[in-house]
């Protein structure tokens, strides 16, 4: 055995001087903007300015306000809208519809998920209705709801439920299935059985799924909703939002239905951020279960 494997090199020690404190100084300012850029809201509201920008340099360099307006007169066109009442108005008709099909919707996907995570009836029952209905498009469903419902509200919470239904009972039955055994030996220990399992063990358990359900069946709902009104629109005499859209597209009013689309996008950033985020916040990020 050489002498080298016997005694290895030793590595030399050294010194090393600290760093100045002017140089520390100047690092400062670089350190309070990054802790500023942490901030979630700034960084969204800096993508939100630029894509404005780009919308704007678009539009002038289009020069045509028929095809595309420029971002300052959908904003004056939106804030038009909002002053008069007629764009909150029609807001309001949507949101009304919406709110009863999520509803309807999310408590249909609690009864099948339930009965899943229950009895192996119920799990037979939810893989092949799921399997035929998940893939079906809601809004190949409006000639049927128009038949069976009629030019109402009924037509649309119809394909609204449609539309939650199914993505969210597949993402909370996953959910259930992903919860540990243990957990679920746990709760029968202590004598829960059927729905008081599911609603002491299996949903906290799997609220991170159910979370995800909730938002994409929110997606879902509100982009089938407007598509809905778009085809039949008024509800009950009362035309929605996707109505306005498609009226002021007939009459060449451009700028009404950016504006119109941008009222979508921007409801779509107030429920996602205000509403889903603070179920995060005070659930699964307060919990640990999500960072």
């Amino acid at each position: 055995m050489s002498s080298t494997l016997l005694h290895p090199p030793v590595r030399p020690e050294y010194e090393r001087d600290p760093d100045p404190v002017g140089a520390l100084a100047a690092e400062l300012p670089l350190s309070i903007l990054a802790r500023i850029w942490r901030h979630g809201w700034l960084r969204k509201s800096v993508i939100l300015l630029a894509l404005a920008v780009v919308w704007e340099l678009m539009a002038r360099w289009q020069d045509n306000d028929l095809l595309l307006p420029t971002f300052l007169n959908t904003a004056t066109a939106l804030a038009g809208g909002i002053a008069s009442g007629e764009l909150l108005a029609n807001v309001g008709v949507s949101l009304s519809v919406l709110l009863q099909g999520y509803a309807a919707g999310v408590l249909g996907a609690f009864i099948l998920t339930s009965l899943a995570a229950s009895t192996q009836l119920g799990r037979d029952l939810l893989e092949t209705l799921t399997s035929m209905f998940n893939p079906l498009p809601a809004i190949a469903l409006l000639p049927l709801a128009l038949l069976w419902f009629g030019l109402g509200q009924g037509s649309l919470i119809f394909v609204l439920v449609h539309s939650v239904l199914w993505p969210l009972a597949l993402s909370t039955y996953a959910g259930f299935r992903g919860v540990p055994e243990t957990l679920r030996m746990a709760g029968r220990n202590y004598g829960l059985r059927g729905i008081r399992l599911v609603l002491h063990i299996l949903v906290p358990a799997a609220l991170p799924s159910i979370v995800s359900g909730l938002k994409i069946g929110w997606a879902f709902a509100w982009r089938t909703l407007i598509a809905a009104e778009l085809v039949f629109g008024t509800t009950s005499g009362k035309g929605g939002l996707g109505w306005y859209i498609f009226q002021n597209r007939n009459e060449l009013y451009t700028d009404k239905v950016f504006a119109g689309l941008a009222m979508v996008i921007l409801i779509g950033l107030l429920v996602e951020n205000l509403v889903f985020g603070v179920l995060e916040r005070i659930s699964l990020r307060r919990w640990g279960m999500q960072r």
